[in-house]
Parts: C-alpha cells; structure tokens; sequence
C-alpha cells in the first residue's frame, strides 16, 4: 500500500483572514467540521470532541497571522494524528486546504476519508458564502 497524500481544497469568495477567523472558532465547529466534530467541549488549550470515531482531544496551533489551521486529533486509542489545514489568501476571497494522509488506510477507506474532508470544506463554504455566518 503506497503511503500518500491527497490535497482537497475549495474556494470561498471571502476574505481569507475572516474565514480563518470563522474556521478556528471552536463554536463554529460542529456546523461545519462533522468529519471531526459533533459536540465541542474545552479543556485547557484542547478541545474535546464527540466524533464519529468516539471522543477525541484536539489542539490547533496558536492563532496567528499565516492562516494555519493545523491540529493534533488525539484518537481514542492514543494515535495522534496532524492535521494540515490552511486558509490561503486566494483572488476570489480564500483558498481552504487540508492534506489528508493515506497512514496505511485502504483505497476505500482513504476514499472515505477524502470525500468526508471535501464536504466539510464544502459545508464550511456553503455556510460562509450563504449568508449564515
């Protein structure tokens, strides 16, 4: 099994900086991540999550000024697991991007996953460009 990456990106026609805002805001994330959370909850600098995978501990990075998203998801079985998400200044608003890595996943599960990214990034534009939020 060939060990890969797979980029997923979409285009928000929003400034990048709001839609940074917007997608690191932990109350956003149940709207919006569902691959990753159904129910959020703080403790210290993680955030604990109700998953479809069972309750996992998530850290981002700091909040800061290049739009990097990434985060540790801390699995039910202690795999830790990074996360790069990006939200890139883009000349119709905001690329958002996250690589998501095969890590010994089979064709379909990786599939899965992959298609599991691209609707959130999907739910995350549609609730940004709609008027919602």
């Amino acid at each position: 099994m060939t060990e890969e990456s797979r980029h997923i990106s979409v285009v928000i026609e929003r400034p990048a900086a709001d839609v940074y805002a917007f997608a690191r805001d932990p109350e956003n994330l149940v709207a919006w991540a569902a691959g990753l959370a159904t129910g959020v909850r703080r403790n210290g600098d993680d955030l604990i999550t109700d998953s479809p995978m069972g309750e996992v501990r998530v850290r981002f990075a700091p909040d800061n000024a290049f739009g990097v998203l990434d985060h540790d998801v801390t699995l039910p079985d202690g795999t830790v697991v990074t996360n790069p998400l990006r939200v890139l200044p883009h000349p119709d608003g905001a690329e958002v991007l996250f690589t998501v890595r095969r890590l010994g996943a089979a064709d379909a599960d990786f599939d899965r996953d992959c298609a599991a990214v691209l609707a959130d990034l999907e739910r995350l534009r549609d609730l940004l460009t709609d008027g919602s939020a």
